[in-house]
């Protein structure tokens, strides 16, 4: 980790000091400043969607010489997050950081054996009617609660976390934004961790399924979160990768973003969500009303969802503003809906672009899981206007959805012509592309 400064002179006087006064168990060295550290200072503009409102987030502008630094290594970014609480920070990434560069082994409690796991709990032994338990499972339930302790990052209030350059990225790690406020997380390539021991639950649908932990990024009870010109993708290991044990794919990925239990004001911009089944979800259960009732207001504009099976998102409680983005499902992705729409939810879809296979039906682009009104007007399929609620209430007349969310967007700083959105969206999204 090192601290980055590009203040004056008395500024770096008051660096150095601090860092004289910072003690840890590997003092942050001092560099000379560079053009890096202009990185962080950019705060969400004006009116750009729900994160803007109530005082706006931008993140760590104001942070000092002394609280701005630039990390390497995946214990350099927690080492780098959890220094000195509660003021404002920069956090720049350089290169990609492996959350896991030790491997899998290095997580497993002492006994925990996948072999004597896969034999005890096969179904022809244990069945299909009770959760598994046993010697292997505590094993199990162990092993993948010492990898959370390892791969998981806390990022605390009023923090910018920013790649640098083209290649910043984190692999195998969870950034976790928990009841925090005023957070900018821009320009990094977040490869979904990989859940070194995923449960086998027998319970789970007709024929069991295997259940992983751990998403890209979790926002959790926080407030002004601004997620910008991120790439999320399950890089090296997608799905079709993993191997199948009992006749059900070894599921080793959880979301790539999660929007969850009482987080509010998120502008989710230009970002890229890629190659993964449960991508996006805004609340996570139809009992959290007490949490999440009011809450969960998220605007998601100008990403590109490419080759997402499904939850792009999916709501539940919020008011959700989904606008300019671009759906492309290629014709070898498996794809099951784009919108979800649930419990109490008051979602808007308006002027985005949706790229299908043929054979597709554009019915599919939303998914009805809880009574609730929904907005969409002005959105384009194949390159042709489309009546999304009509088209999916004609593919689903046993499922048919409500038209009108109840309220109108007012945070947007731009709303292009969704023929436009293709271009713009494909030329610009992701990391490695800010201006």
């Amino acid at each position: 980790m090192t601290l980055t400064g590009h203040r004056p002179a008395a500024a770096l006087v008051a660096a150095v000091c601090a860092l004289l006064a910072f003690t840890a168990p590997a003092p942050a060295q001092a560099a000379p400043p560079g053009p890096d550290t202009l990185l962080g200072r950019d705060v969400l503009p004006p009116r750009d969607g729900w994160a803007s409102a109530a005082g706006g987030t931008t993140g760590g502008a104001r942070a000092d010489a002394a609280h701005t630094y630039t990390v390497t290594t995946w214990d350099g970014l927690r080492a780098a997050l959890a220094d000195d609480p509660g003021v404002p920070r920069i956090v720049q990434v350089k290169g990609a950081l492996d959350a896991t560069a030790d491997g899998c082994a290095s997580f497993a409690a002492d006994g925990y054996d996948f072999a004597r796991y896969l034999a005890d709990y096969d179904p022809a032994v244990w069945g299909r009617d009770r959760p598994v338990s046993g010697v292997q499972e505590d094993l199990r339930a162990a092993s993948q609660r010492n990898q959370a302790a390892a791969i998981t990052a806390y990022v605390p209030s009023d923090t910018t976390l920013i790649g640098v350059g083209a290649h910043a990225g984190i692999t195998g790690g969870s950034l976790r934004i928990e009841n925090a406020d005023n957070v900018v997380v821009r320009n990094l390539t977040v490869e979904s961790p990989l859940d070194c021991f995923p449960q086998w639950d027998p319970t789970d649908g007709a024929t069991g399924a295997w259940n992983s932990e751990y998403d890209g990024v979790v926002v959790t009870g926080s407030t002004h979160v601004w997620l910008d010109h991120n790439t999320f993708t399950d890089g090296a290991h997608p799905d079709s990768s993993l191997p199948s044990y009992y006749g059900e794919v070894y599921q080793r990925h959880d979301g790539e973003l999660d929007i969850v239990r009482g987080a509010d004001l998120v502008t989710a911009s230009w970002n890229v969500f890629a190659d993964h089944d449960k991508t996006l979800m805004i609340g996570n259960s139809d009992s959290a009303g007490a949490t999440d009732r009011g809450k969960l207001r998220v605007t998601l504009h100008h990403n590109l969802f490419r080759d997402v099976t499904e939850r792009a998102p999916r709501v539940r409680f919020g008011k959700v503003d989904t606008y300019n983005n671009h759906y492309v499902v290629g014709p070898e992705a498996a794809y099951a809906y784009s919108l979800g729409i649930g419990i109490e939810s008051r979602l808007v879809a308006e002027k985005n672009a949706v790229t299908l296979p043929a054979g597709t039906g554009a019915g599919r682009v939303l998914k009805k899981w809880k009574e609730a009104p929904v907005t969409a007007v002005g959105n384009r399929v194949n390159g042709r206007p489309a009546d999304l609620i009509a088209l999916h209430n004609a593919e689903f007349p046993d499922e048919p959805l409500a038209s009108g969310a109840g309220w109108t967007p007012t945070l947007r700083t731009r709303v292009d012509d969704p023929r436009a959105v293709p271009g713009l969206v494909g030329h610009r999204a992701g990391a490695g592309r800010l201006r």
